[in-house]
C-alpha cells in the first residue's frame, strides 16, 4: 500500500502544479496534505482551490489556522527582528488577498488525521500532523532526542507519525523497548513550496507499507523522499513583483 504525503506549499502554485504532475508517475493508493497552504507567495486562493479540486484530505498548518481566523499571528518562530518584520508583511498581505470562501475553507481543516489499518493481523496507527500532536506549530527537528520523540508518539498512540512545518525532510526508525520491542517511524515529509534543506526542488514522501506488516519488523514501512523540479524563477519573480519582501524570493532560490 502506497500513501503519498505533501506539505508546506505556502502559496507556491508553480510548485503545487509540478507536484501533481510528478505524482502521476507514482500512482499512490491515497494522498494527504499536511497543511500550510498559504503564506509567503501570491497564490493562496489558487493553491486552496487546487487542493479542493483534487479533493485531497488536508489538515491545517499553523499559517492556515491564522489566516482562517484573519489573525495577524501565523504561529511562526522567527529568529530575528528582520524575519519578524518580513513575516508581518507576509501575513498582512495574505490576509488582504485571501477571499471569504477560501478563508472559510481553511477554518474547516482538522488539526490532525489518524489512519488506522488492520494489516496481517496487526493494527497500525498512522498519525498525520502539521507540527506535532501537541501543538500545530511545534518544531520536530531531526536532532530531537529519540526518547523525546518516542514519548510524543506513545502519548499519541502513533506507530507512524508524519509531519512537516520545519521544511527539512528526514525519517527516523525508533526501537521502542518499553512497548515490547516494536518499531515506530517519525517522518518529516519536507516542503513542496518552500524547501529549507539546501535543495530548491520540491519534496514529498511516499510511504510503502508491506502487506506482511509487523510492528516488530523494522522494514515493514519504507519511505521514499521524492524530489521534483518546478519553475523556481517564476515563483521567485512573483514575490519580487509583489509587496512581499525579496528575501522570500531569494529563499526559494537557495532553499534556506
Amino acid at each position: 500500500m502506497k500513501i503519498a504525503l505533501f506539505s508546506d506549499i505556502h502559496a507556491n502554485l508553480p510548485a503545487l502544479e509540478a507536484f501533481f504532475e510528478d505524482l502521476k508517475k507514482h500512482q499512490p493508493d491515497a494522498t494527504y496534505c499536511l497543511g500550510d497552504l498559504v503564506g509567503y507567495n501570491i497564490w493562496p486562493n489558487e493553491v486552496i482551490n487546487t487542493i479542493r479540486e483534487h479533493q485531497i484530505p488536508t489538515i491545517a498548518g499553523n499559517y492556515d489556522f491564522g489566516i482562517g481566523r484573519k489573525s495577524d499571528d501565523c504561529g511562526c518562530a522567527y529568529k530575528s527582528d528582520e524575519e519578524k518584520a518580513n513575516g508581518a508583511v507576509s501575513i498582512s498581505f495574505t490576509n488582504q488577498i485571501v477571499k471569504d470562501e477560501e478563508r472559510a475553507y481553511l477554518r474547516t481543516l482538522p488539526v490532525h488525521i489518524n489512519l488506522e489499518f488492520q494489516l496481517n493481523g496487526e493494527k497500525v496507527n498512522i498519525l498525520l500532523v502539521h507540527g506535532s500532536p501537541r501543538r500545530i506549530n511545534e518544531y520536530l527537528f531531526e536532532d530531537r532526542a529519540d526518547k523525546s520523540m518516542l514519548r510524543i508518539m506513545r502519548d499519541a498512540h502513533a506507530d507512524v507519525m508524519c509531519f512537516g512545518h520545519t521544511h527539512k525532510p528526514y525519517h527516523k526508525t525508533l526501537l521502542d523497548d518499553d512497548e515490547h520491542s516494536i518499531y515506530r517511524h517519525a517522518i518529516n515529509i519536507g516542503s513542496i513550496g518552500k524547501p529549507k534543506d539546501g535543495d530548491q526542488r520540491g519534496c514529498y514522501v511516499i510511504i510503502d507499507i508491506d502487506e506482511n506488516f509487523a510492528r516488530g519488523k523494522e522494514d515493514s514501512i519504507s519511505v521514499d523522499f521524492i524530489r521534483f523540479k518546478y519553475d523556481v524563477e517564476k515563483a521567485a519573480k512573483a514575490v519580487e513583483d509583489s509587496i512581499l519582501p525579496n528575501a522570500y524570493a531569494e529563499a526559494l532560490r537557495i532553499a534556506k
